[in-house]
């Protein structure tokens, strides 16, 4: 279902605010078309000490493959690890 258009009318400044089409993006790249129309790809955030993981192309798709491995079921249930771990009251089962 292709998402309905949307109109939006700059400000006396030239400022337009996106409102909620924004949610949870915390910034945009900016391309100038040579049409003259602009495109505003979405941008988020991540915390620096996960940077890591985009940076590790190995790891990242060791992750992925966790991921698609779980979605479709190939996992198996190993039990609670909570013995090694440093503080057990932590833990939520």
């Amino acid at each position: 279902m292709a998402t309905p258009k949307k109109y939006l009318k700059p400000d006396s400044k030239g400022r337009i605010t996106l409102g909620s089409i924004a949610k949870n993006i915390s910034s945009y790249e900016v391309h100038f078309n040579n049409d003259g129309s602009i495109l505003l790809e979405p941008q988020v955030e991540i915390p620096a000490k996960e940077a890591w993981l985009f940076q590790n192309k190995e790891a990242l798709n060791a992750v992925k493959e966790g991921l698609q491995n779980a979605a479709s079921g190939k996992v198996k249930k190993r039990g609670s690890f909570t013995e090694y771990t440093e503080d057990k009251d932590e833990i939520e089962e």
